[in-house]
């Protein structure tokens, strides 16, 4: 692993920016229908919800999801309207993801005041995920649970146990802090799902393999039940920097099939790789459509499917 040149500072972070994306509070800048495979096996239909908020305050290093956000916290209702806007526009679904470019539990991007109008939306569903940074998994997460009434699930963005790594990605948290909020949700009854990263600066692409199936294996023993790996991608100004300067490049797609090859051969708990941008990702142009398609159905049935045969040998 090469070191970062020079410690960078929110303020490198933030000025490296491009301009945000224009934004209506009173609507979701994102909702579509998804399938994912479930904690009893079957494969269910998930309405996620990319919901219009408030910016989150810690600006972490890889993030891009600021691009989407307000610049304060959205008026009261607003977000019940954005959810009421995209329900009535998506198909039939059994579980819920509302996610907020940020932590559920922020009161400047959530107001609490709108949590019964948000539960009462939600109710229907059988499982509702949000997602939340580990320092604010609170007794607040068991109020908005007792209002809801139904299964909640929270994601906890850890992206990576290599504790130099987590000190650069600005994440103002520890591997203790994960920890302390996954237990803290699974003694509540409430099931805990991880985002983890691919390949974060510095690190290169076969320690980005090892550390993300190091990852894996520490949610999972901390109680996670879903395990998300995520390429960590450029876009936000500051990773293009570190790119053009040699310290990061994308996993390749090649990585990302060994993470989840590796995770599902560990038997612990879901292991789901996120498909968003995988196009993108540097592989053969030949069998880089066929290999995507076998990652998308790995991640429904949980199970290894026989490698795409290809003249390349599948190089990356």
């Amino acid at each position: 692993m090469n070191n970062l040149a020079n410690p960078l500072s929110e303020a490198d972070i933030v000025a490296a920016r491009p301009p945000k994306n224009r934004v209506d509070p009173w609507r979701p800048y994102g909702y579509f229908a998804e399938r994912e495979r479930a904690a009893g096996g079957k494969v269910v239909d998930v309405s996620t919800l990319l919901l219009t908020n408030r910016e989150c305050s810690l600006r972490c290093l890889m993030c891009d999801l600021w691009k989407n956000t307000t610049d304060e916290t959205v008026p009261r209702g607003a977000i019940p309207a954005q959810i009421a806007y995209a329900l009535a526009r998506l198909p039939p679904a059994r579980h819920l993801k509302l996610y907020n470019s940020g932590s559920f539990f922020d009161r400047k991007a959530i107001p609490p005041g709108d949590w019964p109008a948000i539960a009462e939306l939600a109710r229907p569903f059988e499982n509702v995920i949000v997602e939340n940074h580990p320092q604010l998994c609170t007794d607040e997460c068991l109020r908005f649970r007792d209002l809801l009434g139904t299964n909640l699930e929270i994601a906890l963005g850890l992206e990576t146990v290599h504790p130099e790594v987590l000190v650069t990605l600005h994440k103002r948290m520890t591997i203790a802090d994960f920890d302390r909020a996954a237990h803290f949700l699974n003694g509540a009854g409430i099931a805990v799902r991880v985002f983890l990263l691919l390949r974060p600066p510095p690190l290169g692409e076969q320690e980005g393999i090892d550390w993300a199936v190091r990852s894996i294996e520490h949610a999972f023993a901390a109680g996670a039940a879903v395990c998300s790996i995520i390429p960590t991608r450029a876009g936000n100004g500051i990773m293009q920097r570190l790119a053009h300067s040699g310290q990061f490049s994308p996993p390749r797609l090649g990585s990302l099939e060994r993470v989840l090859e590796r995770g599902l051969a560990l038997g612990q708990g879901r292991v789901l790789v996120d498909l968003w941008d995988a196009g993108g990702l540097a592989a053969c142009p030949r069998c880089r459509w066929a290999r995507i398609e076998r990652l998308a159905q790995m991640n429904l049935s949980q199970s290894l499917l026989p490698s795409v045969t290809c003249e390349c040998l599948t190089d990356s």
